[in-house]
């Protein structure tokens, strides 16, 4: 029996994306002793049938928290805002849980081996985005000489979750935590606390978001043990684009020692004349090699 499982979840429009970060997940030999867990959010019939044939379940998923209906009407997809939160609910079974988006894929395995062992003894293991390269880690508009409008994520989120001024401002210049990749065990604490502070930021604020708030609340006000991975385990692109590596044909960080991105996170979209690559996969962009050349090429997984 399978002790561990990885964890997605789309709905039709993003089947293809979960299809491809399945098929990523199967490449490497290591996967056979993981399950693969799929959660609902409006596939098709066709498309639940061609999942069925790799992954091990796949369950409906549900709004575990009651969310007013004018927010999230025609919106299936908002589950994964909440769902996420409630895995051992969904499926009791496992050991130790990996949740990956869909719009993320694997390119290698040792960052899977990584959230496994960062979330022993009750620990969330997860990544923050902050890296070398990062230029810009909270937004400000300047008014007047030393003052200043704070517009970090943390706390415009926090300020329209009206979850208090004082939690706000504790989360305001802390390390955004990007809740697309994590990991934890089935008994860990974290999961209640989790659960309670999205009850806070669902009540007041916008669905889209409120988990990750909810997780960096978590972390950074109830002080949740947390192994913190490095960024290349969860590589969000819209962020910082990676360099690819010819030799050995893989995305590589854009640093030395360009180690390899483990997971390729194409979050917020990577765009094009308007185009997103997330739905478009005939998307391509430039990106630098090691050898500084100039390359076209897409972001989303292929085999």
């Amino acid at each position: 029996m399978k002790k561990n499982a990885i964890v997605s979840l789309a709905d039709a429009n993003y089947f293809e994306l979960l299809n491809e970060l399945i098929d990523s997940i199967k490449s490497f030999k290591e996967s056979s002793s993981i399950a693969i867990c799929v959660l609902d959010a409006g596939l098709t019939d066709e498309q639940k049938y061609v999942l069925s044939k790799k992954v091990d379940e796949i369950k409906n998923a549900d709004w575990d928290i009651n969310v007013p209906g004018y927010k999230i009407r025609g919106k299936e997809w908002l589950k994964s805002q909440v769902s996420r939160a409630f895995l051992p609910k969904y499926f009791p079974n496992f050991q130790k849980y990996l949740w990956i988006d869909c719009d993320a894929w694997v390119q290698d395995w040792s960052s899977i081996e990584l959230y496994f062992k960062a979330c022993e003894n009750g620990k969330l293991g997860i990544t923050q985005t902050l890296g070398p390269g990062y230029k810009i880690m909270s937004k400000v508009k300047w008014i007047f000489g030393k003052i200043a409008l704070i517009k970090s994520q943390n706390f415009k989120h926090a300020m329209s979750s009206n979850i208090g001024i004082e939690k706000a401002r504790k989360l305001a210049f802390a390390p955004h935590i990007n809740i697309g990749v994590f990991s934890l065990e089935h008994n860990s604490s974290c999961w209640k606390i989790w659960q309670e502070n999205l009850t806070k930021t669902l009540s007041a604020g916008k669905v889209f978001g409120s988990e990750g708030l909810a997780i960096n609340m978590s972390v950074y006000i109830d002080q949740v043990e947390t192994e913190f991975l490095p960024l290349n385990c969860n590589w969000i692109a819209s962020n910082l684009l990676p360099k690819f590596n010819e030799s050995i044909n893989s995305f590589v960080e854009p640093y030395l020692p360009n180690h390899k991105i483990g997971i390729m996170h194409l979050a917020a979209g990577i765009w094009k004349d308007n185009k997103d690559m997330r739905l478009d996969k005939s998307v391509n962009i430039e990106v630098k090699t090691l050898e500084n050349k100039t390359i076209s090429k897409s972001l989303r997984y292929s085999k």
